[in-house]
């Protein structure tokens, strides 16, 4: 049974607004239905809005939904479903509301465990206000991450780069941020019932979530009645997924750069959140979109590159028409013949198929007008910012490693916004291994007088040359945490060395599809020797040499930010495999080249680095 993140969260939330009763199979509903409202805070609203639609609220019995933090009437006799996260806040306001006595009943779910003193807080603040006889039921439902797709997640954890590497962070502060990442992971897990083999590379945040998860998987084990115990105590790697760790500074690159797949391109630049899009419509209105899995154009063709997916349009297009016409001289329309009664039981055969055609029919052209216009918009815009240049100039530098000054500059002072124009810069010091400092100048100046601000140019300018001179520092043994953030750029030298300088192959493999396929095949290769394993099922003392694969299925987290183009890169890869493996991406949030590059600015300022240019709009 493969993995399916997306299917497993959605039958939880079933559950969870069913009031936790078993939900019938058959159905897919509850055995005795009940009315009942659904209130929910901001972050459990991201967690809802890709799985259930409001068809599917009412399917379940839910007739109303509000935010949490809203001004709401009472509503007596019902029952009300709260889905929040266990903070302060909530957990005041739900005692707010039980004290009030706004519904009959509250089943209080909450989208991870609920910390000790947080629960001590809540049963204080009801029986203080002698409610407590209004809380039906307290639930942790270990579902705190947004699942877009069948195999991605994010953990919707914004700047979380930042704070991993900002050079004034303190002991403490990293280990809230490991233990926030952890806690989410577990969610994952927990949701999945499985508990996998965990590798990493050594040193940095990978390793420090991989020992810290390990730690929390063995202390939850201990239970007799475990999240676990349902997915059974398989020993065999066939049956166990393997999770793979890695930061952000693994690939670097694959962060900035500018791609003219169709996923991406959607992601980068109209901003896709939550599997929907927004694009001017007429009347300068915006319309809407949803991009998902019920939208079979998208799942075919989101990896494709942008002018074979407006072929595909056309392609659609013309066998819609193709097949409205077939329809037309069935049924004696326009175009066919007319229908003279003397075949009666033929003719109304040809009706009956063409109106049960007719829903199939629209639908696929509801699904070619929505591609047609996102599509129309997106060559807007590369024709206005010159994207494919971007794009086909960025790879040329890294396969290449270098690029033409006459090129370079033609790049920075032609077509493109400023985040166009920053983002091809940092590409150019990350691909080039050894830069003339006079072109780097260059480069500054054509960045100052195009008004770009230059913190994040800086900023990797600087972790490029601290790898430079840290490279023969740095030891081989694990540090504690302020050695790590000591030594912090040093642990990205991978991104602009190695890492980097095989980020693209011929056949366009990113590094960490190749690093993640070496750790599924499992055998012994010098790019993953120095891996850690971690096996929360194994006594400590094991070496857990039995579990380094073949795995047939993985869980690929991306720590400080991920995107569509790994995404993109690391399916490509499993459907390619005989037979298929399964592999599900996740990470600490999807962010595009310009939001990430926005991450590095902020620790370009944080080190006082760069020259901010004079204040505009244009983005």
């Amino acid at each position: 049974m493969a993995l399916n993140l997306r299917q497993k969260q959605t039958e939880c939330i079933i559950r969870m607004l069913n009031l936790n009763q078993p939900v019938n199979s058959a159905t897919g509903m509850a055995n005795e239905e009940v009315y009942k409202i659904l209130i929910y805070d901001k972050p459990c609203q991201d967690i809802l809005s890709p799985l259930i639609r409001v068809k599917d609220l009412r399917k379940h019995g839910v007739t109303l939904f509000f935010l949490l933090d809203k001004q709401r009437n009472p509503i007596p006799d019902v029952p009300a479903v709260y889905f929040i996260k266990p903070t302060s806040g909530n957990i005041q306001r739900v005692v707010s509301d039980a004290s009030a006595g706004l519904y009959d009943a509250l089943h209080l779910n909450f989208s991870s465990s609920v910390p000790r003193p947080l629960l001590e807080d809540l049963a204080s603040g009801l029986l203080k206000n002698d409610a407590i006889s209004r809380v039906s039921k307290v639930h942790d439902q270990y579902l705190d991450f947004v699942t877009l797709e069948d195999g991605l997640f994010s953990l919707a954890y914004r700047d979380c780069y930042v704070q991993l590497n900002d050079p004034s962070a303190g002991d403490r502060e990293i280990e809230e941020i490991v233990g926030r990442i952890v806690d989410g992971l577990f969610c994952v897990l927990a949701t999945l019932a499985v508990v996998p083999v965990i590798r990493c590379p050594r040193g940095g945040p990978a390793e420090m979530v991989a020992s810290a998860l390990d730690q929390k998987l063995r202390d939850h084990l201990l239970a007799k009645n475990n999240l676990f115990s349902e997915g059974g105590n398989f020993a065999s790697s066939f049956q166990r997924p393997v999770l793979c760790l890695f930061d952000r500074n693994f690939e670097l690159a694959v962060g900035i750069q500018h791609d003219f797949r169709y996923k991406p391109l959607v992601h980068d630049v109209l901003g896709l959140r939550l599997n929907r899009v927004s694009v001017p419509g007429e009347k300068a209105g915006m319309k809407s979109f949803e991009l998902d899995a019920s939208d079979p154009f998208w799942v075919a063709n989101g990896g494709l590159e942008f002018p074979e997916v407006a072929v595909e349009i056309e392609n659609q297009l013309n066998k819609y028409k193709k097949d409205v016409d077939e329809v037309n001289r069935r049924t004696g329309g326009s175009g066919g013949t007319e229908f003279d009664g003397t075949d009666l039981i033929g003719n109304t055969k040809h009706l009956m198929n063409a109106v049960n055609s007719l829903p199939e029919l629209t639908e696929r052209k509801q699904v070619i007008d929505k591609h047609t216009n996102i599509a129309t918009v997106l060559l807007g815009e590369i024709k206005e910012r010159s994207l494919d240049s971007y794009a086909k100039k960025e790879y040329d530098m890294m396969v290449r490693g270098t690029i033409d000054r006459n090129e370079l500059m033609s790049v920075l002072k032609g077509k493109g916004t400023k985040i166009d124009k920053l983002r091809f810069a940092i590409m150019y010091l990350i691909s080039s291994e050894s830069i003339p400092q006079a072109e780097v100048e260059m480069v500054e100046t054509a960045l100052r007088e195009a008004e770009v601000d230059t913190s994040a140019f800086h900023y990797v300018k600087k972790i490029k040359s601290l790898n430079v001179s840290l490279a023969s520092a740095s030891s081989a043994g694990r540090g504690n945490i302020v050695d790590w953030a000591e030594k912090l750029y040093g642990q990205s030298i991978s991104a602009v060395t190695a890492g980097v300088k095989n980020l693209l192959s011929g056949d366009l493999q990113l590094a960490l599809t190749r690093t993640v396929e070496a750790l599924m095949e499992g055998r012994p290769n010098p790019e993953i020797d120095s891996y850690l394993l971690f096996d929360p099922r194994a006594p400590k003392s094991s070496s857990g040499s039995h579990l380094r694969g073949p795995f047939k299925e993985a869980i690929i987290f991306m720590i400080g930010g991920g995107n569509y183009v790994e995404h993109g890169s690391l399916q490509e890869f499993a459907r390619r495999q005989q037979p298929a493996k399964h592999i599900i991406y996740g990470t600490t949030e999807i962010l595009t080249g310009g939001e990430f590059v926005e991450q590095l600015a902020m620790l370009g300022k944080k080190m006082g680095l760069g020259a901010t240019p004079v204040p505009s709009t244009a983005h």
